[in-house]
């Protein structure tokens, strides 16, 4: 299974927003990667700025395939990848 930017973006949106109770349409998120850093994510909610590092982008993911597709899935077998835009490769098997 493979999501889009578009899917990791909804993920920590629906993730954050969980959270911190608050509506999905007040959470802002961009996806950032730094070859030093790896992947994150700032996150807006609020007018607060907050940031991700890699583990939350996964558990948002994780959350978000069992909410959508109704598929556990754990942290080794979500593999973040950018080339153009971002895209996470889900491997079930």
């Amino acid at each position: 299974m493979r999501l889009s930017m578009d899917h990791i973006v909804n993920a920590v949106c629906l993730n954050m927003a969980e959270r911190h109770e608050v509506s999905v349409e007040s959470v802002e998120v961009e996806l950032l990667y730094d070859e030093e850093r790896g992947f994150g994510a700032e996150v807006w909610i609020q007018g607060r700025s907050r940031f991700l590092i890699e583990a939350n982008l996964k558990e948002a993911i994780m959350r978000y395939v069992l909410n959508e597709y109704g598929q556990r899935v754990y942290p080794s077998q979500i593999e973040l990848e950018v080339e153009d835009e971002m895209w996470a490769d889900i491997h079930t098997t």
